[in-house]
């Protein structure tokens, strides 16, 4: 059941995305989602005295060969049309299915509405205790945005090998504190990422959502193809793959040639399950690269799959640390097709660059302004 410490932080966050008494507030779950978190996000609503309605749907069945994790682009709605209607008709939206609608493809008719949608992920909710107050964030992501857009490459390494090299021509950019920024916006919580989209899939996606940052922005043009991402990813003991929940606990080395995964090096079982779970799509696009970025939040913690069971969390947290370096694979709203699988993988000790002359993070700290007084990873 939903505890009082829980609902104030949830009003609080509400309250910085704009939610009013006497507004329209949808809490949109599905028969899987989190109860004491579907409890306390309509709770937080009724607190700051919103019109909340809740809209239930069934999960639907897996079709796919393997359980779907981390994607975040949640199946539930189905594209009905009767759904997309009552939540587009909503000021705000508190988004608690399982896998979140930020890459669904239900979402920008939903926001076209002018509805906002705040995706909470499917985490305990005592983790969002965490996350409140963030002094700073929003203008340290929003510095780091500004960077990002303005850069027409970026580069990865670290000191166990990895040399990743991604052109961020006409590569959307955007950048989340966690709060929705006006009508049809979307935001995830928790926030604290900046995230560019390269173009490594053939066919740009015709109706890319808005971005979920008030300054975010397209890029420098509207180009697709491959060639984007190039190089070597090498997956160090404690970073994290989040479709398994799980700290890497031997080197993975992934060789990415025009934006795909083509080889995946390693001996072990973190090796074996990535080999397993991406062969089970025979879909070349669960391996295409989605989307790259570092964490900018520090009140996200690493280390904190260790402190809960793995059916208590969905490893949003661990995107969000400050510092850390981030490589998507799979679904990306922004270009299709659309593929199922995905892998979220959270790497610290990084170093990123900007433009080879630009560091931002420099092995797993962030640097100069846009770094914060602290940070736990």
């Amino acid at each position: 059941m939903a505890e009082w410490r829980w609902i104030k932080v949830f009003a609080e966050q509400y309250e910085r995305c704009g939610v009013h008494p006497g507004e329209l507030v949808a809490v949109l779950s599905e028969s899987a989602s989190r109860p004491e978190l579907v409890e306390t996000a309509l709770l937080a609503a009724e607190s700051l005295q919103a019109q909340a309605f809740q809209v239930v749907v069934p999960t639907p069945p897996n079709h796919g060969p393997v359980a779907i994790r981390s994607t975040g682009a949640s199946q539930a709605v189905q594209q009905n049309r009767a759904v997309i209607a009552g939540l587009a008709a909503a000021g705000f939206v508190a988004d608690c299915t399982v896998e979140g609608l930020l890459h669904a493809p239900e979402l920008p008719s939903i926001l076209a509405g002018g509805a906002r949608v705040l995706t909470i992920s499917n985490e305990h909710p005592e983790c969002f205790e965490r996350f409140l107050p963030q002094p700073g964030l929003a203008e340290r992501v929003g510095r780091a945005l500004d960077r990002l857009e303005a850069a027409s490459t970026l580069r990865v390494t670290s000191p166990s090998g990895t040399d990743l090299r991604v052109d961020l021509t006409g590569a959307p950019r955007a950048g989340s504190t966690g709060e929705t920024s006006g009508p049809g916006t979307a935001a995830r919580w928790p926030g604290g990422l900046v995230l560019a989209f390269p173009r490594s899939h053939p066919h740009p996606h015709p109706h890319p959502h808005p971005h979920p940052h008030p300054h975010s922005g397209s890029g420098s043009g509207s180009g697709s193809g491959s060639g984007t991402v190039q190089g070597s990813l090498v997956l160090a003991p404690g970073d994290l793959s989040l479709t398994f929940k799980r700290y890497v606990e031997r080197p993975v080395a992934l060789t990415v040639v025009d934006g795909h995964i083509v080889e995946i090096a390693g001996d072990g079982v973190d090796a074996d399950l990535f080999r397993s779970y991406l062969a089970a799509f025979a879909d070349r696009g669960a391996g295409a690269t989605s989307h790259v970025g570092w964490g900018m939040n520090p009140g996200a913690r690493w280390d904190y799959l260790e402190l809960y069971d793995k059916s208590q969390i969905n490893g949003a947290e661990a995107r969000a640390c400050a510092g850390t370096f981030l490589y998507s694979t799979g679904a990306d709203e922004t270009a299709g097709p659309h593929a199922a699988g995905q892998f979220d993988l959270p790497m610290r000790h990084c170093t990123v660059t900007l433009d080879d002359s630009q560091v931002v993070v420099l092995d797993g700290r962030l640097q100069g302004d846009l770094a914060p007084r602290f940070d736990r990873c």
